[in-house]
């Protein structure tokens, strides 16, 4: 089966983008990676407005991306934070190619605003492409084929 004659409605890519693909959706998931875990921090940090981090959170947490988790602060009413969960965490991969992208084609001279260190020893985290044989693959080497998945669009 060829890729134009694939029936795209099971396609990962779309079903990830009807998850995350809004803009506000993955800020807030770069504040939430980035540490900030409560609404008012969020909703300052990033500018937006009340009702709009009101309704994208919410549907964070639907989709099991986040998790509510409750704090009080001494004489104030208990609040929630939001924490990623694993599915989440697994998204952090598309945040960094997103940040290498546009630190290398949008980015302006001073460099980057933001890197990703490793925890542990300090050194620069980037995304790469590699095969499962090891080695580091350039984008015009990869071939996308079908899958197992793959649903023919003829009957």
């Amino acid at each position: 089966m060829e890729w134009r004659e694939l029936d795209l409605g099971n396609c990962s890519v779309a079903a990830t983008l009807r998850l995350i693909g809004d803009r506000w959706t993955l800020l807030i998931l770069r504040e939430v990676f980035a540490g900030l875990h409560r609404f008012d921090e969020i909703a300052e940090h990033l500018g937006v407005s009340r009702r709009v981090l009101t309704e994208r959170l919410g549907q964070l947490v639907g989709a099991g991306l986040l998790e509510r988790r409750s704090y009080q602060e001494a004489g104030r009413r208990a609040r929630q934070e939001y924490h990623l969960t694993a599915p989440a965490q697994d998204l952090q991969w598309i945040l960094a190619a997103l940040l290498r992208y546009g630190d290398t084609h949008l980015g302006g001279p001073e460099g980057p605003p933001a890197v990703l260190n490793h925890a542990g020893c300090g050194g620069q985290v980037h995304v790469e492409l590699r095969c499962s044989c090891g080695q580091e693959v350039s984008s015009s080497e990869v071939e996308p084929i079908t899958g197992p998945g793959a649903v023919s669009m003829s009957p």
